[in-house]
């Protein structure tokens, strides 16, 4: 054997171990983890009213339908509009009070559940090559086992797919949150978009609980179809089955 062919083969047999002890003591101990962390006071009974923060963001006194507008403030050169171009709202070169501040309670809940997120998503991973490399050659009869290990490691992909998804969830929030925020500054006087603002807040807060429970939950039923199936799936062939015929 190649060096090359024995660094491969050690890494194999290296992955098999951390997956074995992964599913065996790995699982249960994040299961039992993830369950107290949703017991705590950052997802249990808390008021959704913890989630909202001052935008910053202050109503500017109204301008008098009577002021001529040759004494309004000139906001744009006019070689930047063209002649049919309808100004709307109010221009804003800066906030009086500075800058508009990311929501700070739902930024430490998102450093609380990222770090869950990525481990699902690594640890689905290294299930799926574990399988991957159990799964024998293509051969005629007693697929019985290797059937068992096809839909196992299609049921992990599609939970490493659903993992990965829930970062870009968060990213959309972020997203969502400044184009509402950006119309308070341009409109303050519409608390329509204020009010936005909060309810988006409460849900991304109801989001990233319903994250952490549904990382606990794939843990689960990762854990309980591989614990069920184990035997099948690290030998997918019984030994004696030339027996049979």
């Amino acid at each position: 054997m190649t060096d090359v062919a024995k660094k491969v083969q050690e890494y194999k047999d290296s992955l098999k171990q951390k997956a074995e002890h992964l599913i065996i003591k790995g699982f249960p101990e994040k299961i039992v983890k993830l369950n107290e962390l949703l017991e705590t006071s950052n997802f249990r009974d808390r008021d959704l009213a913890d989630v909202h923060q001052d935008l910053n963001i202050p109503v500017p006194p109204p301008k008098s339908a009577t002021e001529p507008n040759a004494k309004r403030q000139r906001l744009l050169d006019s070689s930047d509009v063209s002649s049919n171009t309808t100004l709307e709202g109010s221009k804003v070169y800066a906030l009086p009070n500075g800058t508009v501040p990311c929501n700070k309670p739902l930024s430490d809940l998102i450093h609380l559940v990222k770090p869950h997120i990525r481990e699902l998503v690594e640890d689905s991973n290294l299930l799926k090559m574990w399988i991957s490399f159990m799964i024998p050659k293509i051969e005629d009869g007693n697929n019985f086992g290797v059937s068992i290990q096809e839909d196992t490691l299609a049921e992990i992909q599609s939970v490493e797919s659903e993992a990965a998804a829930f970062f870009d969830q968060i990213s959309r929030y972020f997203i969502s949150r400044a184009k509402i925020v950006s119309k308070v500054a341009k409109y303050p006087h519409i608390d329509d978009y204020r009010r936005a603002v909060r309810e988006l807040d409460e849900k991304e807060y109801l989001s990233l609980w319903l994250v952490m429970c549904e990382i606990r939950n794939r843990y689960c039923s990762l854990h309980d179809i591989v614990i069920k199936n184990l035997e099948k799936i690290k030998k997918p062939r019984s030994s004696n089955a030339e027996n049979l015929y």
